[in-house]
C-alpha cells in the first residue's frame, strides 16, 4: 500500500490537474455545460489509453519507430509552444474565423495530449515499467488512482467557471498561456539537451 500511495502521489504531480484545470475551462468555455463533462470525459478516457499504452508498450513503440524520449519532449514542447500563442494572442481581426475556433470542440489535442498525458509523464511510466516490470499491476493501479482524482478535479470546471466568469477565464487564459509558454520552452530544451548528451 505503501508503495501504491507514494506512486499515486508522484504520479498525480506530474499529471498536475490543479495546474490544468484553468487550460480546460479555457478550451471549453463557449460549449454547454452537459457537452463539457463527455469532452471532458472523452479526452480523459483517450489520455487513459495513451498512459496505458506507454506503460505496457511505450519502450518498444520507441523502438520499433526509431524514436528517442527526448523527440517526445522537444514534439510537446513545440505543441504546448503553439497553444500558448492562440491563447495569449487570440485572432480578433477576422470574427468570422474566431467564431467557428470557439466553436469547434477538442479532440485529443491538447486535453488528452499534452495536457494530461504529457511527455514528463509518458516518460516517467516508461522509466516505471522498464525498471519495475515485476510490478506493472502496482503500477497500472497507482495510475488509475491518479486519472481519477484529475478527473474528478477538472470536473469542477464549471463551478469554477461560474465563480470567475468570462473575465476571469479570459485573464487565466492569458495567464496560462504566459507559464505555458515557459513550460513548453523548459520542455523543449530539456530534449535539447538530452539530446547533445547522447
Amino acid at each position: 500500500m505503501k508503495e501504491i500511495f507514494s506512486t499515486i502521489i508522484l504520479l498525480i504531480l506530474i499529471m498536475d490537474p490543479l495546474g490544468n484545470l484553468p487550460i480546460f475551462m479555457s478550451v471549453m468555455k463557449d460549449l454547454p455545460p452537459n457537452r463539457r463533462r463527455i469532452i471532458l470525459l472523452r479526452e480523459m478516457i483517450i489520455a487513459l489509453l495513451v498512459m496505458l499504452l506507454f506503460l505496457f508498450l511505450g519502450e518498444k513503440i520507441l523502438t520499433f519507430l526509431n524514436l528517442r524520449t527526448e523527440v517526445v519532449s522537444i514534439s510537446g514542447g513545440i505543441i504546448l509552444f503553439l497553444i500558448a500563442i492562440k491563447m495569449i494572442f487570440p485572432e480578433k481581426n477576422d470574427t468570422r474565423n474566431s467564431k467557428v475556433t470557439n466553436k469547434e470542440e477538442p479532440f485529443i489535442v491538447p486535453l488528452a495530449i499534452p495536457l494530461v498525458a504529457g511527455p514528463s509523464l509518458l516518460a516517467t511510466l516508461m522509466l516505471m515499467s522498464h525498471q519495475y516490470p515485476e510490478k506493472i499491476i502496482l503500477l497500472m493501479t497507482s495510475l488509475f488512482f491518479s486519472w481519477c482524482f484529475t478527473l474528478i478535479i477538472l470536473l469542477l470546471s464549471g463551478f469554477f467557471l461560474r465563480v470567475l466568469g468570462s473575465k476571469g477565464v479570459n485573464a487565466l487564459e492569458r495567464l496560462m498561456g504566459l507559464i505555458l509558454i515557459m513550460l513548453s520552452a523548459q520542455m523543449f530544451l530539456d530534449g535539447i539537451s538530452i539530446w547533445f548528451k547522447i
